[in-house]
């Protein structure tokens, strides 16, 4: 598994998934699965989103990405729409799967974070299920990305794609839910090695640590 933000870069060796960016990334060559890299949740400097969805919240670990608002039905449909647009590009130059971005912002900002935002749980579910039906409408799987908190939630998630579970100790959980189809990345020696203690039974786990890639 790969994880390629910025630029697509030759796949290492033995790599047979591989995540790149909607906007300016391709599909890789061969026999790959590939992921779309959408950030659903929070907006960025360079692109376009419909001025009345973005909220005041920056994110303080990604200066100029702003929380998207949900707190109101017509926001939430708005918001997915233009989240429809990224995942038909996604569609249109054939990758396999989208991973929607910063799910857990009702954690951090909303009403079991700080309280920033004024939604919560619910409209994040309402609007994520909305989301996977999207992806799933254009022949495409849809990642969960973190969130222990939705675990427990019916919101149609094909796998799951995380990180650090092994260094915050919810790699476990994942699994649980979501068996082998959990992609890891740890910036970490320690969370590698938690990581692989409670994933070693999966066939074939192969986790990013920073610039390196290790097998468990």
């Amino acid at each position: 598994f790969d994880y390629q933000l910025a630029d697509d870069l030759s796949l290492p060796e033995g790599v047979r998934v591989v995540m790149r960016d909607w906007q300016d990334g391709t599909p890789a060559e061969g026999d790959v699965y590939d992921i779309c890299y959408v950030n659903a949740f929070q907006s960025q400097p360079e692109v376009a989103w419909p001025p009345r969805l973005v909220s005041t919240v920056e994110d303080p670990d990604w200066p100029g990405e702003f929380v998207i608002d949900l707190s109101t039905p017509d926001n939430r449909v708005l918001a997915a729409a233009t989240v429809g647009q990224m995942v038909e590009r996604c569609a249109a130059k054939g990758f396999d799967a989208v991973e929607f971005d910063n799910l857990d912002t009702f954690v951090r900002f909303g009403s079991l974070g700080s309280g920033e935002v004024g939604f919560g749980r619910a409209e994040a579910v309402e609007y994520a299920v909305t989301l996977v039906g999207l992806a799933h409408g254009r022949g495409l799987a849809a990642a969960q990305k973190n969130t222990v908190e939705l675990l427990d939630a019916d919101v149609g998630f094909d796998f799951a794609i995380v990180e650090q579970c092994g260094e915050y100790d919810e790699c476990g959980e994942f699994s649980a839910v979501y068996g082998d189809l959990v992609f890891d990345i740890e910036y970490t020696d320690v969370g590698l090695a938690a990581a692989c203690e409670t994933l070693n039974d999966a066939p074939t786990v192969t986790l990013r640590v920073g610039d390196r890639y290790e097998r468990c």
